[in-house]
């Protein structure tokens, strides 16, 4: 605000948590939240929802120098107006338009690719994205599991959104220490790391095509690239065994729930 207001355009923007040496004059600017409901109120009004959605989104990518790069955007808009929101080649702006796309993309492959493990009746999942996706992803999970409670770390940024029945947060969280996880809990990896193996058709087997669809990135986190712990072997080799003989001659494996 006080950038547009002077007619100033700083050569760089840092945020508060910033440490960074710099040669150039530099002035602290106060937070001043009447100003900032002031600009958020006229963004939409001579820009457009939109403008608001995708300058809401910025302040969420990885791209260097975000901050800057938002203030360039907000000027351009309100000089332009809605039609700023089409000028995605201009060298100003392509930079910020490609990083929220990116954004949009690891949220999406987020909603595909995270996996939870059950921890003392609480659903859990580590993730490492390069942008902050627990906003974008919060409402995706929250309507999915309405009735369980659940907590996704981000461990990039030191988040972790927290879930428990029609109510949620996203809070710090500097790290994630859980406790082992149950018997059915390892129990149930083994069979989804069985069943992802088992589908697999050998002569259409394409690693290329596969990290094309699924970038390896994400697989760290992925029970079905999880090595097995050594305890689920044993289990493995039984389910194998019974399903190639008569269940009625062998003790089922299967939990009591999953028995008919």
């Amino acid at each position: 605000m006080e950038s547009y207001q002077k007619k100033e355009i700083p050569a760089e923007i840092f945020p508060p948590d910033t440490e960074q040496t710099c040669l150039l004059p530099c002035r602290e600017i106060q937070t001043d939240r009447a100003a900032a409901q002031r600009a958020q109120t006229a963004i939409p009004q001579k820009i457009g929802p939109e403008a608001l959605r995708f300058v809401q989104k910025g302040f969420l990518t990885c791209l260097p120098r975000k901050e800057w790069h938002l203030l360039m955007f907000l000027r351009m808009g309100f000089h332009f107006g809605p039609s700023v929101m089409t000028m995605i080649s201009h060298e100003k702006l392509a930079p910020l338009f490609n990083a929220v796309k990116n954004l949009e993309n690891e949220s999406h492959y987020m909603k595909e690719f995270l996996r939870f493990s059950e921890h003392n009746d609480t659903l859990i999942s580590r993730i490492e994205p390069k942008n902050q996706v627990l906003p974008m992803i919060a409402q995706h999970f929250c309507e999915r599991f309405p009735e369980e409670q659940f907590l996704i770390f981000d461990e990039t940024h030191h988040m972790a959104l927290v879930y428990r029945p029609y109510d949620f947060a996203i809070l710090p969280l500097e790290e994630l220490i859980v406790p082992k996880a149950s018997a059915d809990e390892f129990f149930y990896r083994a069979l989804w790391k069985m069943f992802y193996d088992t589908i697999e058709v050998p002569g259409r087997r394409n690693h290329k095509c596969r990290m094309t669809h699924m970038p390896k990135r994400y697989w760290k986190h992925m029970t079905e690239f999880e090595e097995l712990y050594p305890e689920l072997q044993a289990q493995r080799d039984g389910i194998e065994e019974l399903s190639a003989h008569n269940a009625a001659e062998k003790p089922s494996l299967l939990p009591q729930r999953l028995k008919t």
